[in-house]
Parts: C-alpha cells; sequence; structure tokens
C-alpha cells in the first residue's frame, strides 16, 4: 500500500509542477511575511537654510528623507540618515557624513542650551561655515527628547560595535539588529514666489521751520541662523528694536510739550531683511532718494544711528565707515556718546571702529554702510567690536541662559543672550546722547553728568523686557514674517502708539534676476520606523530560495527518497 502511494505522489507533483508552489509558497510565505513597520516615534525636525542671494545658492538643497539611521560611528554612511548630537558634533565629523554621500543629517540639540556652554561657542562658531556653501545632503535640527535619545542610544550600539567584529559576526550582527528608517513627511523644497519683506517707517515732525535736520534711528527686525526655525535672535537683533521703540517712546513724550519740542525731525525705521544684505533698508533708500520728490531723506539729514546687538557687555562700539568731521552732527554725536558714557556710566568702555566700506564683498557688515552707499552719514551702535563674530547670526542667540551655565562665580553665562539692565542702561545711555544733541545742551554750558530722562521721563526696564519677551516668543527669519505676520502688526501698532505717519514699505524679489530667493519645507515631522535592515530581507531571500530548492528537489526525488527511507526504517530479515 505504501509503495502505491508513493508512486501516486511522485507522479503527482512530477507531471504538476505548479502544484509545487500552489502548496508550499503559501504556507512559507505566511510563515515568514514580517510584520507591519512600528512607528517608534514621531517628532518636529527643522531644516537648515536654503535660499540664494545675489545669485549665489547657500545651505541645504534637499529636503526630502527616506532612510535608515546611522551614527558618525558606522564605517559606511553612504545612503544614511547619519544622527548626531550637538555634545559630539565637530565639523569635521559633519563634513565626514557629506564626503561619503550620506542621505542626511540630523543634529539633536539639547533641551537646556545653557548646560553646555562650550558646545554652545563652539556650535556657533561653525554656523557660517556650515551656511557657507550649498549641499546636495538634507541636513534637520531636532530638539531632544527622551524616545529620540533612546533611538540615538540604539542606533550608536549598533553603529559602533560593527568595528571590533569579524566580517561574519558584523553580516550576522546587521542581519539581526532592529534599525531605524527615519522617514520625513513633507515635499521637496521648492522656491517661494512673490514674498514680501516689510519695513516700517514713523516720524516725529520737529518745529521751527520747513528745512529742519533730521535724525534718523533704525534697527532691523528679523533674525538669522542655521535654521530658520529655530532663529530668534534676542540680542541681534531684539534688543536693537527694543531699545528703537523705548527712544520712540521718549522722545514723543518731549515732543508732546512745545517747551521741549525741539528743531530736529526724528524718523524711526524698523527694516526687514537686515540679515539679507539689508534688502528692507535697500528699497526704502531708492523708494526715498529715486522715487520721489518729497522725503526727509533728501533734505538734510543730521545723521542715522543704526541699532545692533545692544543687550549685554560693558562696552559700546560705534561703528563708523568714515571718521566725522569735527563740527558735523555726526561729531557732536561722537562726542555726546564718549562724554554721557565718562560722565554717567564709567563702567561702559566706549569706541569708534572704523572699517571702509568693501563692495566686493556679498555681504555688507553693517546697517549703516547701506545708507553710506547712499552718501548719507550713518554709523551703527553695537556692543561687538566686530561685524564677523558668530553671535550675529546663531540660533544660540536666545532670550537668556541659566545661572548653571556660569563657568564660575561672577563669570556671565556662554553664549549670546540678553541683559535687561544692560540693555536699559545702554537704552539711558544713547537717549541721553541724543537728547544733549538735539537741544545742543553742551554749547549751552550742561554739565555731562546731567540726567535729562528721570522719574517719570525714565527708560522703563519692565517694557523692554516685555519687548525682548515677545520678540523671542517666536522665530523672526526673514522667511517667516509675511506683511500678515503677527510680528508685523504689533511693531506697526506700538509705532504707531509713539509715531505719527506709520507706514508700510514692501521689497519683493525682481522675477528675472532676484536679489533674494527663499524656499520652503523649512518645517517637518519626522518619522523614526524599528525596521531590520536590508540585508536582512537579502538574506531572508537566500533562505526562502534554499528552502523551496531543498523542497523541489525532494518532491521531484519523491520515489527515490522514499526507498531510500524505506529500506533503511525496514527492519532486517534474520536467515535461518
Amino acid at each position: 500500500m505504501f509503495e502505491e502511494a508513493s508512486e501516486v505522489f511522485d507522479n503527482m507533483f512530477k507531471s504538476s509542477f505548479p502544484l509545487t508552489f500552489i502548496v508550499f509558497i503559501p504556507a512559507v510565505l505566511i510563515l515568514v511575511s514580517p510584520l507591519p513597520a512600528e512607528a517608534a516615534h514621531e517628532f518636529t525636525v527643522y531644516r537648515m537654510q536654503q535660499y540664494d542671494l545675489q545669485g549665489q545658492p547657500y545651505g541645504t538643497r534637499n529636503a526630502i528623507l527616506n532612510t535608515e539611521a546611522r551614527t558618525v560611528e558606522a564605517e559606511v554612511l553612504s545612503r544614511r540618515c547619519v544622527i548626531m548630537r550637538l555634545a559630539e558634533f565637530s565639523y569635521e565629523e559633519y563634513q565626514k557624513a557629506l564626503r561619503q554621500s550620506a542621505g542626511a543629517v540630523v543634529i539633536i540639540l539639547p533641551k537646556n542650551m545653557s548646560a553646555m556652554p562650550q558646545d554652545i561657542v563652539q556650535f556657533m562658531e561653525l554656523e557660517p561655515e556650515m551656511l557657507a556653501t550649498e549641499t546636495i545632503v538634507p541636513v534637520y535640527f531636532a530638539m531632544e527628547d527622551d524616545e529620540l535619545l533612546s533611538i540615538y542610544t540604539q542606533t550608536l550600539t549598533s553603529s559602533s560595535s560593527q568595528g571590533s567584529l569579524s566580517a561574519a559576526e558584523v553580516l550576522l550582527h546587521t542581519a539581526t539588529a532592529n534599525g531605524f528608517q527615519m522617514v520625513t513627511s513633507g515635499a521637496q523644497s521648492k522656491a517661494v514666489s512673490d514674498w514680501a519683506i516689510t519695513s516700517l517707517e514713523g516720524r516725529l515732525a520737529g518745529v521751527g521751520g520747513e528745512d529742519l535736520p533730521t535724525i534718523v534711528v533704525v534697527a532691523h527686525y528679523d533674525s538669522f541662523g542655521v535654521a530658520p526655525w529655530l532663529s530668534y535672535g534676542a540680542d541681534s537683533n531684539g534688543s536693537g528694536v527694543s531699545m528703537l521703540l523705548e527712544l520712540a517712546r521718549l522722545f514723543s513724550k518731549l515732543y508732546t510739550y512745545k517747551r521741549t519740542h525741539a528743531g530736529y525731525n526724528l524718523l524711526f525705521f524698523v527694516s526687514g531683511g537686515g540679515k539679507f544684505n539689508y534688502q528692507g533698508t535697500k528699497r526704502w533708500l531708492e523708494d526715498n532718494l529715486d522715487h520721489t520728490d518729497s522725503s526727509l531723506l533728501q533734505d538734510n539729514v543730521a545723521f542715522v544711528l543704526c541699532l545692533d546687538t545692544l543687550g549685554n557687555g560693558d562696552s559700546l562700539h560705534l561703528h563708523v565707515s568714515k571718521p566725522p568731521k569735527e563740527g558735523s552732527p555726526q561729531f557732536s554725536l561722537l562726542k555726546e556718546l564718549e562724554l554721557v558714557a565718562a560722565s554717567q556710566y564709567p563702567e561702559v568702555k566706549f569706541s569708534m571702529v572704523h572699517k571702509k566700506i568693501n563692495l566686493a564683498d556679498d555681504m555688507l557688515a553693517w546697517e549703516h554702510e547701506r545708507f553710506g552707499i547712499r552718501r548719507l552719514p550713518a554709523f551703527t551702535l553695537s556692543h561687538l567690536p566686530s561685524h564677523r563674530l558668530a553671535q550675529r547670526f546663531s540660533i544660540m542667540d536666545v532670550r537668556s541662559v541659566s545661572p548653571s551655565s556660569r563657568h564660575g562665580a561672577g563669570e556671565p553665562p556662554a553664549g549670546p543672550h540678553v541683559d535687561v539692565k544692560k540693555l536699559s542702561r545702554n537704552t539711558k545711555l544713547v537717549a541721553e546722547a541724543l537728547a544733549r544733541v538735539i537741544y545742543n545742551l553742551t554749547d549751552k554750558g550742561a554739565p555731562g553728568d546731567l540726567q535729562i530722562f528721570t522719574e517719570q521721563m525714565q527708560v522703563q526696564d519692565e517694557q523692554q523686557s516685555a519687548v525682548v519677551d515677545w520678540l523671542t516668543a517666536q522665530p523672526r527669519a526673514a522667511q517667516l514674517v509675511d506683511k500678515d505676520s503677527s510680528v508685523v502688526s504689533t511693531l506697526e501698532y506700538h509705532l504707531g502708539h509713539y509715531l505719527k505717519d506709520v507706514k508700510r514699505h514692501y521689497v519683493k524679489a525682481d522675477k528675472r534676476d532676484p536679489e533674494f530667493v527663499f524656499y520652503d519645507q523649512l518645517k517637518q515631522t519626522m518619522n523614526a520606523y524599528r525596521v531590520k535592515p536590508a540585508i536582512f530581507d537579502l538574506l531572508l531571500a537566500v533562505c526562502i530560495a534554499a528552502y523551496l530548492g531543498m523542497m523541489y528537489l525532494a518532491i521531484q526525488n519523491f520515489g527515490v527518497f522514499y526507498s531510500v527511507v524505506r529500506r533503511i526504517t525496514q527492519p532486517k530479515t534474520k536467515v535461518n
């Protein structure tokens, strides 16, 4: 009976080869089919800057990410998502990932930046280098949380262990280890058309004639850093905007009373696009000097005072493109700043820094150079001695840092931040110097320690602190602040509260030859899926093929196989 059954199965399988796969393949697929990918974590990521300025591309040029996670310790980074923590970040490792054509780079930032003072300073220095040239590799930043830290730790363990194992052990470890597939939800980035950069102006008219001299006070409100959505610009230039608004409030009170209404026009300008070569200021000057017959900028400009990065430090630097001549209004302001600093604030070290305008540079150094190019006397006041300092262009420029970041007793926190007391002190110093120029107090014999802004007229620390808090409550990168932004409308409201004739000015890039181009997809959601590596699928396919091959040979030779088994299992017959 068994011999007949073996012949039946043998003939059936030999004559019906497809039946073999109909029987066995479904069973194999059911047994080995993988479970659906598990979403390990979903988190928000912020993409590196992507923009074009004067035809030169900067930042990352891609936004799409769908690749397996690795750390820089892995030997092969090609087409992998390289995860780095800020604590272990270095420019050399970043360049290593780019050279190996990594699929993407994700840099994890700590929750408390102030707990890592040395890392803050180091990363600030690297931000300009990261943006100096374009890269095709998507670069993202993410804020650290427990889940993301766990993903990094597991990926680090997997990447680090491969260097000390043999080739066979590496293959086995790679095939059996769990990995993470990093996937972004957004589309590829594209240029944003018809983006408008908004600037605001307001004025206080002087009294005593038609051809009155005009003093212009300027501050740009936008921020800049390696990632637009992480750029809060507390010191640069939230402090400058806060000082401008406080000066507008103080002098609006003086100009309310006939006795203190001076013979100077005061023009206040809050510019947009300051971090992109001062595009808002450039268009404002073109509109006032080239496209109109009546403008305060065309008549009698005493000087233009630009405010930039004034929220910290015990020094003030007046940056000039051309040293002021003795007897000019610019020279008067210089001397009054020196006098007020020496008489009322001896802890403040005041100096003038002379730097000529270099038109060959892609970026102007300071905002006053925009006015200097149009032959208007201007300078920039800042606590920074040089325009090259990285804190003017850093995502580390935040509202404040905690005392835990101090290196020692009495030492200031690392990284840029705003000290409201020093900002208020600097505001009062500037206000006193401006008032001495406007009312010609030195020539009238007023002593240097005479204080005008006292009692009801004093600088309001609380208001300046509130303005800085509000400005740093949201990122103010130029790509994020459109004409309908609450930043613009709130600034317009405050200026309108103190000044007259408040109006907006817009600048859009020329469609044929744009000076600047912004791109979208700057903020996305990233998913980390727990998956087996690609080599696991390959080994699984090899095992399935080997199994099916063995089953096919066994079925095709079922009769022979049965005979062999039969002979082995058949009991031996005793011979008498």
